[in-house]
């Protein structure tokens, strides 16, 4: 369900505020240990870029949850991002 009073949370805010500060690791280490290039890390980090599939598995395997975790808030974000461009139907 999406939020109606506010704008959902891109998953690289969630990545970043939830789970890379608390453990006190960098998006270098990150993507270090995701053997992922940095750039990838960085852009989902900066809402520039979205979480894919094998990007959800590799997060899931780190993180400790589920890939439907961060799958789930891709398209939470992307079903907003859509609606807020749609125009409304006349009826």
């Amino acid at each position: 369900m999406l939020p109606k009073h506010r704008v959902p949370s891109h998953p690289g805010e969630i990545l970043l505020h939830e789970f890379l500060e608390p453990a006190e690791m960098s998006q270098v280490e990150l993507a270090r240990k995701l053997d992922i290039p940095l750039q990838r890390v960085n852009t989902i980090v900066n809402g520039r870029r979205g979480v894919t599939a094998e990007t959800a598995l590799l997060l899931a395997r780190q993180f400790d949850t589920t890939p439907q975790f961060w799958m789930n808030l891709q398209a939470s974000w992307d079903l907003y991002q859509a609606a807020s461009r749609l125009k409304p139907v006349a009826v």
